[in-house]
């Protein structure tokens, strides 16, 4: 069983984005143990308060890391993967024992310290998305990953 844990920056407002995350979830509920820790956003008023907010957030998100865990953080600027890659990277960190955590920035992105304390800096692709779109896609290609590793139809 696969232990993971998404520490997100902001919620899923939106109800299409909460029944696709958790159609996921029930898709993964026999191989994987997930929990979501939703952390508040800071609220901002200009991008000149970004360091300051990134600061902030960075406490909270190390305060929610679980112990002992391997971090992966989603950021724009990480390494790219196909979807096959990224199954044998969660199965390998897996399988050594490691608790994944999973971090998803809010609208400013995450700060450098919390990228010094990846295992991993994962991009889910060139674009730019919400962090409420980086979630489900998370979700989808765990799903996907977990269908990969374990020899189901999906991914084809």
């Amino acid at each position: 069983m696969y232990r993971i844990t998404i520490i997100a920056v902001g919620s899923l407002k939106e109800s299409y984005w909460r029944e696709a995350e958790k159609e996921y979830r029930k898709r993964l509920a026999s191989d994987a143990k997930i929990v979501i820790k939703e952390l508040r956003e800071v609220p901002f008023r200009s991008a000149a308060d970004k360091e300051r907010i990134l600061a902030r957030e960075a406490d909270t998100i190390m305060k929610s890391i679980p112990k002992d865990s391997s971090v992966i953080v989603l950021d724009i600027a990480g390494k790219a993967m196909s979807s096959e890659e990224f199954a044998r990277t969660i199965d390998k960190r897996a399988n050594s024992g490691e608790h994944l955590c999973f971090v998803i920035g809010g609208p400013l992105g995450l700060s450098e310290q919390i990228r010094r304390e990846a295992a991993l800096d994962l991009s889910l692709s060139s674009l730019t998305f919400t962090h409420q779109i980086a979630r489900v896609l998370l979700f989808e290609q765990l799903y996907r990953a977990l269908t990969i590793i374990k020899g189901r139809p999906y991914h084809y």
